[in-house]
């Protein structure tokens, strides 16, 4: 890590990086600081120009991703990954279709990667206004699918891992259709971000169509190949499931939430919000089914914690906590199913 470089001084300078964050709280004040101490930092360091032009085109893009999906933040969002390759005629084009419309019928946004196959059918099925594309600029690609193109929710992307981020960010929920390289890269980057905590418990779908078994295949070589060698865990098959029904990935998604909200770190404990808390039995149940995920083998309901409350962070819903080691949150799915038969 390179040394620290001090804000300039400078009083026009001073005023001008105010006028920037005044408007920001203390924390997102201390963030912004950051964010321009790092950029003023990188400069001074001299990089190379390609190093420079990388920085510089990864943050405009991040920068302009973010605009899109601002207006959107309340509404939950469900990701579409498939192959650009799949012809209309395929059912996997219109099983990616009829998940969207599900979906969105459901509430939910559909977000893809804007391109033709599988995410324009998931375009199609959800609707423009209920679409949002995340294009990647490639030589032998003209662009945005037809269902999306010139529209405000659309953003092109130079950059494969700024496009991931923001496919994977914004939703809640996720719907992997058959694929090639592209998509087994996002799809594998998903399941060792929720693996690893990088990423938050979400329901992740591997959807089929009838006959045509691509994702038991994966299914197979995980179960076959990587569990028995010891490369993952038994518990990390709950990350995913398997299905070939459009009805059973949407139910999957919305029994997710039922009454699950979300999680949220605070210091060493791990915060789940839900609708509805447990009763004492119901309590007494998670302890004994889950307690050994709490380094001190308890699990508790809680009021918001203090930083909760100053950040207004949802006070209305119940939670339980407990102090969390940063291991085993494939296990935390199992939890979460519980929760949600409260």
């Amino acid at each position: 890590m390179t040394d620290s470089v001090p804000l300039p001084d400078e009083p026009r300078t001073a005023e001008l990086l105010a006028e920037l964050i005044g408007h920001l709280d203390a924390r997102e004040v201390r963030l912004a600081e950051e964010l321009l101490r790092e950029a003023a930092g990188l400069v001074a360091d001299r990089p190379a120009t390609l190093d420079l032009k990388i920085a510089t085109a990864a943050l405009t893009e991040m920068r302009d991703a973010f605009a899109v999906f601002a207006p959107y933040r309340g509404v939950p969002k469900v990701s579409i990954f498939g192959s650009a390759r799949v012809l209309d005629a395929d059912p996997l084009y219109s099983q990616a279709r009829e998940v969207a419309r599900q979906l969105a019928a459901e509430g939910w946004m559909v977000v893809t990667g804007a391109g033709p196959g599988i995410m324009q059918a998931g375009m199609e099925g959800a609707g423009r206004e209920n679409s949002i594309g995340v294009s990647i600029r490639l030589p032998f690609e003209s662009g945005a699918n037809s269902i999306i193109a010139d529209d405000s929710k659309h953003v092109a992307m130079k950059y494969f891992f700024t496009r991931k981020l923001m496919l994977v960010k914004e939703s809640a929920a996720f719907v992997c259709l058959p694929g090639g390289f592209g998509t087994l890269d996002e799809t594998f980057e998903l399941l060792t971000l929720t693996q690893t905590g990088k990423g938050l418990p979400v329901p992740i779908v591997f959807l089929d169509t009838p006959d045509d078994p691509f994702w038991e295949h994966v299914d197979a070589l995980v179960r076959n190949e990587l569990i028995p060698r010891g490369l993952v865990s038994a518990h990390d098959t709950a990350l995913y499931k398997v299905t070939d029904s459009a009805d059973e990935a949407v139910a999957e998604i919305t029994r997710f939430y039922r009454n699950y909200h979300s999680i949220r770190m605070v210091g060493d404990d791990i915060v789940i919000r839900m609708q509805r808390g447990p009763s004492p039995d119901q309590l007494a149940e998670l302890n004994e089914r889950f307690g050994h995920l709490s380094t001190n083998g308890r699990i508790r309901k809680v009021d918001p914690y203090s930083v909760e409350v100053r950040h207004n962070d949802r006070l209305d819903l119940e939670r339980i906590a407990f102090p969390f080691p940063g291991r085993g949150y494939a296990e935390l799915r199992g939890l979460i199913d519980t929760i949600n038969e409260y």
